[in-house]
């Protein structure tokens, strides 16, 4: 069976379970022929979400039957001893044994976080997983990590994440040299505490293109294709660019509303508003990575609606397609072997 081409869902994940995740995998086989998913949930209800999805479609949309679902506030270690059935587990077991070349799901992050190092384990020579995403910039887009997997990182494991990032953005945007920032609360070396300061040396010293420190604003900018933090910070930052998209798009809309005059200017202006709102939309650029697993896994947005939970099986499709997972861990190989001999 060809992997790249079979992705498992775990179909009951999130606030909406099927009613999403059902309609976004209509829509990622409709626009991909050779996309073949496996809906892990309740087969019932499952069978029932794809009654009037059309045969052709319908047939390359297999149901797998698990007994249980995660919660969004379970515990992840009750998850991981008593829900061993459930639609997450199952889903990322697939992906372990061969039967798909990825998983992806809106279910509860830290659940999913605990559930796919259990079962997958990590890349040799990485410590931690860390969360990766794309943000909006003014000049396309930047990487980002760790959003939110770990709250304390040392610089040993802030330099392993550019590692990992760096070979993904160079599989997956064909990016020679993909430009490395170390987030920080500004650009001059001596500022910083010392695990800022100390991943900061050895990322200079690796070989990277490490163009140094990057301030919060640099996210945005797109002269930067990488920035590296700890998921403490990166969470924060994360968090504070989509409300801060969201009170934009809200405060123009409240300006537009304001009278008659400011009504047959938004008329006028709808075809720029709609193009704006897509560029900075959140649900554009769902799908984040849970990068040093031995395994593709992409966490959706658990509030995520059906386009938006598609655009993550698009991807996990598209990091499969590039093989990243060989890719990262040819290079850390790469770098143990130099340190090695060096």
């Amino acid at each position: 069976m060809d992997l790249s081409s079979v992705i498992s869902i775990d179909a009951m994940g999130g606030d909406h379970g099927p009613k999403v995740t059902v309609p976004a995998a209509v829509m990622a086989v409709e626009e991909n022929p050779d996309l073949q998913l496996i809906l892990v949930g309740d087969e019932n209800e499952l069978a029932r979400c794809l009654e009037s999805v059309p045969d052709a479609l319908k047939s390359r949309l297999t149901i797998k039957h698990a007994s249980q679902r995660v919660e969004m506030d379970d515990e992840p270690a009750k998850v991981l001893r008593n829900k061993k059935d459930s639609s997450m587990r199952v889903s990322i077991n697939l992906v372990r044994d061969g039967e798909a070349g990825a998983c992806v799901s809106a279910g509860n992050t830290g659940a999913l976080m605990a559930t796919a190092r259990f079962v997958l384990k990590m890349i040799p020579g990485i410590d931690r997983p860390a969360i990766i995403t794309t943000l909006p910039a003014i000049k396309g887009h930047t990487y980002a990590l760790d959003l939110g997997a770990n709250i304390d990182s040392s610089a040993k494991h802030l330099f392993q994440f550019a590692v990992m990032a760096d070979e993904l953005v160079k599989a997956v945007e064909g990016i020679e040299s993909p430009r490395i920032g170390l987030l920080n609360v500004g650009s001059e070396e001596i500022k910083g505490n010392d695990q800022v300061k100390k991943a900061f040396k050895l990322l200079k010293e690796g070989n990277f293109n490490f163009i140094g420190y990057v301030e919060g604003d640099d996210i945005s900018t797109g002269d930067v294709d990488i920035v590296v933090t700890d998921g403490f910070v990166g969470n924060i930052a994360l968090k504070s660019i989509e409300g801060f998209a969201k009170l934009i798009i809200h405060e123009i809309k409240q300006a537009f509303g304001r009278n008659l005059l400011t009504k047959l200017a938004a008329v006028m202006a709808v075809p720029a508003m709609k193009a704006f709102k897509n560029r900075v939309d959140p649900g554009r650029y769902n799908g984040a990575n849970l990068i040093g697993l031995r395994g593709i896994v992409i966490k959706s947005h658990g509030s995520a609606k059906a386009e938006s939970f598609a655009n993550a099986i698009r991807t996990a499709k598209t990091e499969v397609d590039h093989d990243v997972i060989v890719k990262i861990s040819g290079r850390v190989e790469q770098i143990f072997a130099e340190r090695k001999t060096g």
